[in-house]
């Protein structure tokens, strides 16, 4: 497995995903059907939104509706001659703290039928070098309690718990696991 970069050559796979019902948002099953509805509006603007170095994008909504300034970051997607799963990064320049509202620098969900090949730990791990070149101290990531596959992958690549909470509502709610992997 590799990461590659969104682009139209890859795009198939990923909608592909999607149509059998693979959300890349674990919080928002709908984000599925939503992000189809944005490729088949315009696949080559979806495509270009997925890498957002400079955060130009529009606000993030957050589950409270309430808008908040875009982060930059980008999406990396997992592929093994087909697509597995996306990685995020994401980070707050001049910085390694996030906002309040941001659980993580990273999120990444695998599509189920490819689940259980350690590709999320991959992916994780090939997403270090590129932290630390943004400058960052450390990586935080966050899973809930009860995810251990999520707390493995984290774990693999060096993953140091830090503190045990409770998500917001509207993230949730969950009993969550707050890790740390530094970079430096």
């Amino acid at each position: 497995m590799e990461l590659v970069w969104p682009s139209m050559q890859y795009l198939p796979g990923y909608v592909h995903a999607l149509e059998q019902g693979w959300s890349p948002d674990n919080l928002r099953p709908e984000a599925g059907r939503e992000e189809l509805e944005r490729i088949a509006r315009d696949p080559a603007r979806f495509v270009a939104e997925q890498v957002d170095r400079e955060a130009k994008g529009p606000p993030v909504v957050l589950p409270d509706g309430t808008t908040v300034p875009r982060l930059p970051g980008y999406h990396l997607w997992m592929w093994d001659g087909e697509f597995c799963g996306v990685i995020g990064f994401r980070w707050q320049p001049g910085t390694t703290e996030l906002p309040p509202h941001c659980l993580g620098h990273v999120g990444y969900s695998v599509v189920p039928w490819k689940q259980g090949r350690g590709y999320a730990t991959r992916a994780l791990r090939l997403l270090l070098p590129d932290a630390r070149q943004e400058g960052l101290a450390y990586l935080e990531l966050t899973t809930d309690a009860s995810n251990v596959a999520s707390q493995r992958v984290i774990e693999a690549n060096g993953g140091r718990l830090v503190e045990r909470f409770f998500k917001p509502e509207g993230y949730g709610g969950a009993e969550s696991l707050r890790y740390r992997i530094a970079l430096e």
